[in-house]
């Protein structure tokens, strides 16, 4: 036989408990079945808060009366179609009605509600939902559960008496029926015979009971979810149903929040071996959750993240705790005899502290015994007075397998670390089934998805991203991302989602990722108008973000350090950052190296060229970088080649605009300032410590074109025509071109404007393509040469998203 126990949202409404009708009686053709019943959904809590009502002497009472009577005639009126059964099932609903409308007109009138009243009161929900269920099933036959379900009181609550019930189950379901119908969470005093209950969630422990005490073949739990998820599904977008857990897991898992099961449940089918199974009401073919003692290859080390949220956590300290015998099992008498229940515990091993974890609501309660229970001491100063510290969450991660895989905890904790997620308390056991954990309240959803993430439970690694900038290199990359996301997804595993996307007037944000198609209408809606862009990036709190910036504003490379503190790692295509100040630039390196973060910005020289990485690849290996010479402006170097009889020096610089090459203001490619920076930034990585001013410049137009508009400019800048023409043919004579170089050897750095002959390397230099040459102790005789696309909207965007990549590891 099978015991099968539907809750509320099973019950709750007329598509659902015609499903669990359909699911009972296929399962009744080949076996008894017994059905154990909670109330329609959101009773319960009604019957409570109506409780409260008629307490407080409100005459609201009667119309939330009046809408739970309607709620169930409803039902009754839609679901039983035989005449004479739905005029039966409303003589036997009514009739509870109005018992329950008695209770709650005395509770009204005396202005009192005592427990035993309340629990008489909860009953109710479970004693209507099973006269329909019994009424509506073929062959059902209703039985009261207050018949053979016993309680007694210990520490104020109602506990199950286990040997009694077991005897009574066994002697009411001696003559099974063939679909038993039994109401859930409701029991019986065994010495006063009044009406109790099991607690919320009881109805499953009821299904338990009868499923241990009958020896059934499997209990399952029909609920609202397809099975225990790997995680909150509300919380974590990727969680995922859990095929099998053993026993240990799914209660270690219950104990900690996962809120598909009530958590005594799993003792009495546990001891006697009976697996249990998790279905969805709602989604009947699916497989669900099959709960047993072992699983066979098992090879995930996690199965499961749980949590709590609304812990406390409260540390009893002082020096006499040293070596004395007895002061934990005064903590914890004290807080059982209160009813206090403590779900974890950490001990420093010098014994001077420990820390226990409480829920919110118990914690003024625990704080004011302890304080009592050691007031002597405290009042001596051999101990301190109780410290709460409230807002907080508790974590655990749960698996069998990992007492079998070593690094489990340091992967952990290193994974909580550089996402800036710092652990108040831990604890494990020494069965290492479970690592709990205890963060601050705020970075919850952060720690839950980063493990999420980090222990492959997740179907995808995920890169959240947010970029700033969507002119031209941002609007490349972008497209790129979404050209590429689902074959990053299939064939790598990799999952980049853009939360953020901001101009310079506006920004959009979505945790849950953008619309990369029509992102530049979603930037022109009047809500995405002027949002800060520091405080939406840091406020998201976000697991595995990245801040991409493909701007050249100063005024966002200001950010990056705030970022790198919050533990964001950067990528950036704008070079004010790493070519600032000597003391910002290893400051920013610095934060990254400490966090554990990411400050990458490979493009800032030679767009997608790898030059940044093989000079960090060079030196890493033990290499040292004694020279570099190299044409790194791609303007430049288009302007250089354009430049003919019919082409004059102002009509390149114009081109180079219009083709995309050149800054919005071409004068910062003239005056040399990108090649300054970018010569700059490759002495800096190369280990030298160099400022801008440091560079010699010897630059090719006169300083007073670099002063005004830039309108101003573009009306000067003829007049440098015939000059460039006249100095042109005599090159060309010469059989000489002109390239703009950046030099650096042992640290001395200078820019300028050279002729090469046709046996240079920089001779051939095509377009817009920028060249290297690293002279190095093992590249001494023959340099090592870098060259190719040094500057375009495409290949810098697609450098930024190599550099994304390399952050995400793949």
């Amino acid at each position: 036989m099978k015991v099968l126990k539907f809750g509320g949202t099973s019950v709750g409404s007329v598509k659902s408990i015609l499903s669990l009708k359909k699911i009972v009686e296929t399962e009744a053709r080949t076996q008894p079945v017994v059905v154990v019943v909670s109330a329609l959904g959101g009773i319960t809590d009604k019957l409570i808060a109506t409780s409260q009502m008629a307490l407080k002497g409100d005459d609201k009472w009667r119309e939330e009366f009046d809408a739970m009577v309607t709620r169930h005639h409803q039902m009754i009126d839609t679901i039983i179609t035989d005449d004479k059964k739905r005029v039966d099932l409303f003589n036997k609903v009514d009739q509870l009605f109005d018992q329950l409308k008695s209770i709650y007109y005395g509770v009204y009138l005396i202005h009192d509600l005592s427990k035993k009243t309340e629990d008489a009161i909860v009953s109710y929900g479970e004693r209507l939902s099973s006269n329909i269920v019994a009424t509506l099933i073929k062959g059902g036959k209703r039985m009261n559960s207050r018949d053979f379900i016993r309680t007694e009181k210990k520490n104020g609550k109602h506990r199950l008496v286990a040997d009694l019930t077991n005897q009574l189950v066994r002697e009411a379901f001696k003559d099974m029926p063939e679909v038993a119908v039994v109401p859930g969470f409701i029991s019986r005093d065994k010495d006063t015979s009044e009406t109790t209950n099991l607690g919320r969630g009881g109805s499953d422990y009821t299904a338990a009971i009868i499923a241990a005490a009958l020896d059934a073949e499997v209990l399952e739990i029909w609920t609202d979810v397809d099975g225990f998820m790997t995680a909150d599904p509300r919380v974590i977008k990727t969680a995922y149903t859990i095929n099998e857990l053993s026993y240990i897991e799914a209660m270690e898992l219950c104990n900690f929040g996962a809120k598909v099961i009530y958590p005594p449940t799993i003792y009495p089918v546990c001891v006697k071996n009976i697996p249990i199974k998790v279905k969805n009401t709602f989604n009947p073919e699916h497989p669900g959750t099959l709960i047993k003692d072992h699983i066979e290859n098992d090879q995930k080390p996690i199965k499961g993240i749980s949590s709590i949220k609304g812990t406390t956590l409260i540390t009893v300290t002082g020096l006499s705790m040293v070596g004395v015998i007895g002061v934990n099992r005064r903590i914890f008498t004290t807080l059982a005899n209160k009813g206090i229940s403590v779900f974890m515990v950490s001990q420093a091993s010098s014994e001077n502290s420990t820390s226990i974890g409480v829920r919110d609501e118990d914690a003024n309660d625990a704080v004011e015994v302890l304080n009592d229970e050691f007031a002597k001491e405290i009042e001596t100063g051999a101990m301190f007075p109780m410290h709460a510290e409230s807002g907080l969450a508790t974590i655990a991660i749960v698996g069998e397998n990992m007492k079998h895989t070593p690094g489990i905890a340091g992967k952990l904790f290193g994974t909580l670390g550089r996402s800036g997620i710092s652990v108040i308390a831990c604890a494990q056991g020494a069965s290492e089934t479970n690592i709990s954990f205890v963060v601050d309240g705020k970075f919850l959803r952060k720690s839950l998805n980063v493990l999420h993430d980090s222990f492959f439970l997740s179907e995808y690694k995920v890169l959240n991203l947010f970029i700033c900038g969507v002119g031209t290199v941002g609007g490349k990359l972008i497209e790129q991302i979404r050209s590429q996301y689902e074959t990053l997804m299939q064939r790598n595993g990799l999952k980049l989602n853009v939360v953020g996307i901001a101009s310079s007037k506006a920004g959009v944000y979505d945790r849950d990722g953008i619309d990369l198609e029509n992102y530049r209408e979603l930037l022109k809606a009047p809500e995405a108008q002027g949002k800060n862009l520091r405080d939406e990036v840091i406020g998201m709190n976000i697991f595995n973000s990245v801040f991409v910036d493909c701007t050249a504003s100063k005024d966002i490379a200001a950010l990056y350090q705030s970022f790198l503190e919050h533990n964001i790692s950067v990528i950036a295509a704008n070079k004010l950052a790493a070519s600032s100040d000597y003391a910002n630039y290893m400051k920013l390196k610095k934060t990254a190296r400490d966090r554990g973060v990411w400050f990458r910005y490979e493009t800032n020289v030679g767009a997608g060229l790898p030059i940044i990485g093989t000079i960090n690849d060079l030196r890493n290996s033990g290499d040292k970088i004694l020279k570099i010479e190299a044409v790194l402006s791609g303007t430049l170097n288009f302007i250089f080649n354009e430049i003919a009889a019919d082409v004059p020096f102002s009509e390149t610089v114009r081109r180079a605009k219009e083709q995309g090459y050149s800054e919005p203001d071409p004068r910062i490619d003239l005056s040399g300032t990108d090649v300054i920076r970018k010569l700059v930034i490759l002495t800096r990585e190369a280990g030298y410590k160099v400022e801008q001013t440091d560079v010699e410049k010897h630059l090719f137009v006169p300083n007073e074109y670099f002063e005004g508009t830039v309108d101003d400019f573009w009306k000067k800048l003829p007049a440098l025509d015939a000059d460039f023409e006249a100095r042109r043919q005599k090159l060309e004579a010469e059989g000489k071109r002109w390239r703009f170089v950046a030099t650096m050897e042992n640290g001395v750095t200078n820019v300028a404007l050279r002729e090469v002959d046709i046996n240079h390397p920089f001779y051939r230099l095509e377009g817009s393509n920028n060249i290297v040459l690293l002279t190095t102790e093992r590249y001494k005789e023959y340099p090592m040469l870098i060259q190719g696309y040094g500057a375009g909207a495409s290949v810098t965007a697609a450098g930024v998203f190599a550099n994304i990549m390399s952050i995400a590891n793949i």
